[in-house]
């Protein structure tokens, strides 16, 4: 299988939808709608030429050390017309190291400050859901500290932060509240890892 032809059907500022036609395993011509990040010229030079897909954002699953309490947001989300349980997030800024973005991004949606990465947890580059996207992101592990704070936020991001301990982790993914599935995994694996302190 593979990607023949891509076309672009719609295109915003963060957010781009292309048409890409394919031949499946059988042989036969297919189409195939994606979201993607990327322009219509970077994607080609991805799909055609092999150049490096670089990643698009980070997630960042932060504990904060003085507490040893998991760092959530709760964010409203125009798609869910809601708020939903996730954790903090962030595009990379272009030519910037997703090291930078994590410490950005922590600081602007929570106001905590990166203390530390942990590499060995680290995955620099996996896909957030690849039936619809070629959306990439480093999943990153750190330590942070400081006091929480909205004074950072931009004007569309409406998030309210909170420390959780295990004991509100178990019942926040035992409720029925909207949450995203990566804060649902980070969560489940905050509640049975060693703590930090």
């Amino acid at each position: 299988m593979s990607i023949k032809n891509i076309t672009t059907l719609a295109a915003t500022k963060y957010l781009k939808l292309y048409n890409a036609e394919y031949t499946n395993k059988n042989g036969n011509p297919r189409n195939w709608s994606i979201a993607s990040r990327k322009d219509l010229a970077t994607l080609k030079n991805t799909y055609f030429n092999g150049s490096e897909d670089n990643i698009d954002a980070v997630i960042i699953v932060a504990t904060h050390i003085a507490q040893d309490k998991l760092v959530v947001i709760k964010q409203f989300r125009v798609p869910l017309n809601d708020y939903v349980y996730e954790i903090p997030a962030g595009l990379i800024d272009y030519g910037e190291d997703f090291k930078i973005t994590v410490s950005r991004e922590l600081k602007e949606e929570t106001g905590l400050d990166l203390i530390q990465i942990d590499y060995d947890k680290t995955k620099s580059k996996a896909y957030i859901s690849p039936g619809m996207t070629d959306e990439s992101a480093a999943l990153v592990y750190c330590t942070c500290s400081g006091e929480i704070s909205k004074d950072f936020l931009e004007p569309d991001e409406d998030i309210e932060v909170m420390l959780l301990s295990k004991e509100e982790a178990k019942i926040l993914i035992s409720s029925n509240e909207k949450i995203d599935i990566k804060a649902f995994l980070a969560i489940q694996n905050f509640i049975n890892r060693k703590s930090v302190v």
